[in-house]
């Protein structure tokens, strides 16, 4: 009882909602649970959009999962991710927007890094179920890290690769139980604003996730 107390305390304690951006701090998060998980065949027969999502937020423990599956390192050796990238550019940033705030998934590290104060979620998409589900993720291409190719050329590879991460999230949303959606409805100037992004980085789509309701 004593344990279990504790793990909520520190779940409560890292996600407290801040005042301020400053007041954000980094979230280390747990190693993924590499074991769990329905067979393939069954997940990709589960596999669907949902459009309506409990309140309640994810532990810690599932959002690292999430994350992991979504584009998470599965070779340390050569730092290579769960989902694929043109040439291994790794041009693609998951952005985490929660009530407490915006993150930035750190893979190297399996970390959140904090990018902004405050509940974002309602900038994150214009449908309503948006800013109440408790997570939403942003895919955000860094065109910095594209070394080569024509603008179509870049548009095209990094449109396919964000692609794949949205997918693999709904794969172990359909394995875990959970709720998804991707979407392309984003006010993408004003969320890159409150993202802080470069000009060179672009907001392709947004997935929301959750609890089914």
């Amino acid at each position: 009882m004593k344990r279990a107390f504790s793990v909520v305390a520190l779940f409560l304690y890292a996600w407290i909602v801040p005042s301020h951006a400053q007041d954000l701090k980094s979230i280390p998060l747990p190693p993924p649970q590499k074991e769990i998980g329905k067979p393939l065949m069954q997940v990709l027969s589960m596999r669907q959009s949902s459009r309506e999502f409990d309140t309640r937020p994810l532990p810690i423990q599932e959002l690292s999962n999430l994350l992991w599956a979504a584009d998470g390192i599965n070779r340390p050796e050569s730092g290579k991710r769960t989902a694929p990238s043109a040439m291994n550019w790794q041009e693609t940033d998951v952005y985490v927007l929660t009530a407490e705030g915006a993150f930035l998934y750190d893979a190297k590290s399996s970390g959140l890094n904090p990018v902004a104060g405050g509940d974002l979620r309602g900038s994150a998409g214009t449908q309503g179920f948006v800013k109440d589900a408790p997570v939403n993720l942003v895919y955000v291409v860094d065109n910095a890290k594209i070394t080569r190719g024509s603008d179509e050329d870049r548009k095209l590879y990094s449109a396919a690769d964000v692609g794949f991460i949205a997918e693999n999230v709904y794969l172990y949303c359909a394995s875990q139980g959970l709720a998804a959606v991707v979407r392309g409805s984003v006010d993408r100037e004003k969320l890159s604003g409150a993202l802080k992004l470069r000009p060179d980085q672009r907001i392709i789509l947004a997935q929301t996730v959750g609890y089914p309701k």
